[in-house]
């Protein structure tokens, strides 16, 4: 796969016409950023499974929390939040988790006032990557869930590729016409791809890795591959790579045979 190639997809797909059915279009409701960060954590968190099931996972959730997340979350209490959201379910993901999560980010947002300002108490600019902030963020997050099931917020030291996590970021840091962005102070150059099994086979049939495993190591490998086309925006082709097997009229075998 060329930069030639890439750039053609970038050109072709990085438009909100190919955005649904995406979670990423969840985030297009909220102007204010504290809003949008956490509308983002919570469809990201729930990136998985059947697209039309996250899509409506989400859909349920932010529905309840009215226009603005961040003052629902603010003045809610853990009653208001279990009876919320006990009785939700995704996969594998129950309404307890669920409720954890949000309680994890109530607490957050009264140490440090926002998602963004927890991460950049730990971010440093000369980080190569996300992942020590990032690991901070998540730690702070998950206190609720004083090491029980955990289905929603991964810790990156644990070796999961942490897709959702990456996926997250990338929305928030990334500014163009599909992603949001907001999170100024933070360089795309420092994401990493967000790493699934269905962006692993695409890797591996461009050559990006020999890795078998869709790790955490095979993201960093694959993000330096695409940091050597685009050094300042390696996360750059994510979008519309991912369009092949999101959207159901685009094949991913026939990318993989054009391109071979």
């Amino acid at each position: 796969m060329t930069k030639s190639e890439l750039d053609s997809i970038y050109v072709t797909y990085n438009s909100r016409r190919w955005v649904h059915p995406d979670p990423l279009e969840f985030l297009y409701d909220y102007e204010e950023l504290r809003d949008r960060e956490i509308a983002g954590l919570i469809a990201s968190s729930l990136a998985y499974g059947r697209v039309s099931q996250i899509l409506k996972s989400i859909s349920q959730i932010l529905e309840k929390m009215g226009p603005s997340p961040f003052s629902f979350i603010e003045s809610a209490t853990l009653g208001m939040l279990q009876n919320n959201f006990m009785d939700f379910k995704h996969r594998f993901t129950t309404g307890k988790e669920l409720v954890l999560m949000l309680s994890g980010i109530k607490s957050v947002i009264e140490q440090h006032g926002s998602l963004y300002e927890c991460f950049l108490s730990a971010f440093k600019k000369d980080d190569e990557t996300v992942l020590p902030a990032l690991s901070f963020l998540v730690k702070r997050l998950i206190r609720p869930f004083d090491s029980n099931s955990n289905s929603l917020l991964p810790l990156p030291e644990n070796r999961s590729a942490c897709k959702r996590l990456n996926l997250f970021m990338r929305w928030m840091v990334r500014e163009d016409c599909v992603d949001p962005g907001g999170w100024s102070e933070v360089k795309p150059s420092q994401l990493i791809i967000p790493l699934d099994t269905h962006m692993h086979r695409i890797c591996l049939g461009f050559k990006l890795t020999a890795r078998k495993c869709a790790d955490l190591k095979t993201a960093l490998d694959v993000t330096d591959e695409f940091r050597k086309i685009d050094p300042a925006d390696p996360v750059r082709y994510d979008f519309g790579l991912t369009r092949f097997g999101i959207r159901r009229e685009m094949d991913v075998n026939a990318l993989l045979k054009d391109c071979a």
